[in-house]
Parts: structure tokens; sequence; C-alpha cells
């Protein structure tokens, strides 16, 4: 007598039928009936009458029946116990992230962190910058991927690196059809699509900052919620928003991303807790190092010095 036999003539006992039960088991009739008879040989005794339409049980089926459903009901508590208790002795390690560093590569560096990492309960959390220095210090979050500059006594962060900016102007724009860069004055002149609405401060103050800085009063048209709605509003002939580079990737048909003549860029920094050097932090500043070699990065010394 075995598991598999339990939970045979279980349910053959709950269809009272031993074809419907077959096919609810996903095999055929005539192996289910003989496992049947080798569970009754094994016992000595009839579990099931079978001259019945529907099937029946015997006394001693019924009596039969009570105690393997509770076996396979503990059976399922331990198994469900132990896939918990496994589970929570997995380490785990949760990242927090704004919306425009999933294009400025950091899915690449998540993926080689997984397969590094395999046995690592990775998670991802999106979260403006200034709310992950909240989550950092609470716990909820491992590390942060940001673009805003910050100060905290209880949080290291790092310049990773400077990501250019770029315009994303209507396919149809004058503008789009140039080949040379774009000054910030001719930006400014048109209606700016600004993201993301909020939480403040944010990239959109970055931009805002931009033209600031060079004594640009731009007129802001719209602010959405998300990049992707940004870019739908600029495809839609509704203004220009200043981008980073790598979103160059996600829209091109209606779309057209112009170099900015002037010195523009958006930082993106990591940020974890002062005096952090869990194993699951090194490895990713393993992953970041090797990789940022790969495409020809500067690589910080805040993450070699984690190495």
């Amino acid at each position: 007598m075995d598991l598999r036999q339990l939970r045979y003539f279980v349910t053959v006992a709950n269809e009272r039928n031993f074809t419907r039960a077959a096919e609810k088991l996903n095999m055929a009739q005539p192996p289910l009936s003989r496992q049947i008879q080798q569970l009754e040989a094994s016992l000595g005794t009839v579990l099931i009458e079978r001259g019945t339409r529907p099937l029946r049980l015997t006394a001693m089926g019924h009596l039969f029946y009570e105690h393997a459903n509770q076996v396979l009901n503990r059976v399922s508590e331990v198994q469900q116990m132990m896939a918990s208790a496994t589970k929570a002795d997995r380490r785990r390690f949760t990242i927090g992230f704004v919306a425009s560093t999933i294009y400025a590569r950091l899915p690449a560096l998540i993926r080689r962190f997984r397969a590094l990492a395999p046995d690592i309960d990775l998670s991802l959390i999106e979260c403006g910058s200034l709310e992950q220095i909240t989550a950092l210090k609470d716990g909820k979050i491992d590390v942060g991927f940001g673009r805003i500059r910050f100060e905290d006594e209880h949080v290291v962060r790092t310049i990773l690196r400077e990501e250019r900016l770029v315009v994303a102007v209507p396919a149809t724009h004058p503008l789009a059809q140039s080949s040379h860069p774009v000054a910030l004055s001719a930006i400014a002149a048109e209606p700016q699509i600004l993201y993301p609405r909020a939480p403040r401060p944010s990239y959109a103050d970055q931009v805002l900052s931009l033209f600031h800085d060079h004594g640009l009063a731009p007129r802001v048209a719209h602010e959405a919620r998300e990049l992707q709605i940004a870019i739908g509003m600029v495809a839609a002939e509704e203004g220009v928003c200043v981008v980073p580079e790598t979103v160059r990737q996600s829209r091109t048909e209606d779309v057209r991303y112009l170099d900015i003549s002037e010195p523009a860029t958006s930082p993106i920094i990591m940020s974890f807790r002062k005096g952090e050097r869990s194993p699951e932090l090194r490895i990713l500043a393993r992953v970041i190092s090797e990789t940022y070699d790969e495409w020809g990065y500067p690589i910080p010394g805040t993450v070699t010095d984690l190495l």
C-alpha cells in the first residue's frame, strides 16, 4: 500500500465510478482497477461493491476511506509546511527602483544577478528616489536605484553613471527633420510634457532645473504619471519631452529622439544602508563591476569597495 493507491481509492470513492475517476486522475481505467484490486489484496478485504451503479463502499471501505482521507490531508499539510519553511529559509534581497531606470539597463543587471544567485528570493519594488530612503532604513528594500541626489547619514549613495538626456518630439515636428542636435532654447519654446507627476521632487524637477540653469522658462503643457504615457502624448503631438537616452528603444514609429546640444545628463544613483556588507549586496556589486567593464562604463569606487 502506498500514497498513490490511497489517492486512487479516495478518487474512486468520491466519483463512485471508475471511468470518471480515471479521467480525473488522467489515466486509463484498467490500470486504475488493478491498483484498487492490489490495495484490497494488501488489506485482505473488499473495499468497493462493484456490482452496484453507482459504486458503493463496503463497511470496511467506509472505514478505510475516512482514514485514507486523514492520511492524505496530513501529507498535504506536511508538504505545504515544508514548502513554506523552505521559502522562509531562502535569503531575500529586495531592489527598489524608479521607473526610468528600467530603461537604463537595469534589467540586464537583474538578469545577471539572478544567474549568479538563483537561490536568493529576489523582489523588485517600484518606488521614488526619496521614498527609497525610508524604505532602506525600514528594511523594506536592500538597495535602491534612483535619480535624485539626497543626503542621509544612514544611507550610502553612489552615482553609477550620468545618463545623457535627449528630447522626444513627434515624428511630424519640424525639429525632427534635422539631423543636428537641438538647443535647449528651441526645446523650451515647445510645450513640455513632464513625468512623473508625483511624487515630487523627481526626475521632472531635474528637467525643469536643466532649463532654469540656462535661463529658460519652459511652458509645461502636461504632467504624466509615467514615462510611457508621456511618450504617448508626444506621439499624439501634445508637446515634447526630455527623456534619458536609453528611452530611444521604446517607441520609434511616430516619435523621434534628438540629441541636445548643451550638456544634459541625469544620474543613475545606487543607494544602500550605511555599513551594509551582505553577501547579496556584494554579488550585486560584482555584477555591476563586471557588466560596466564590458559596457565600457567607469566603475565607481563605492562599488569596488563592496567587492
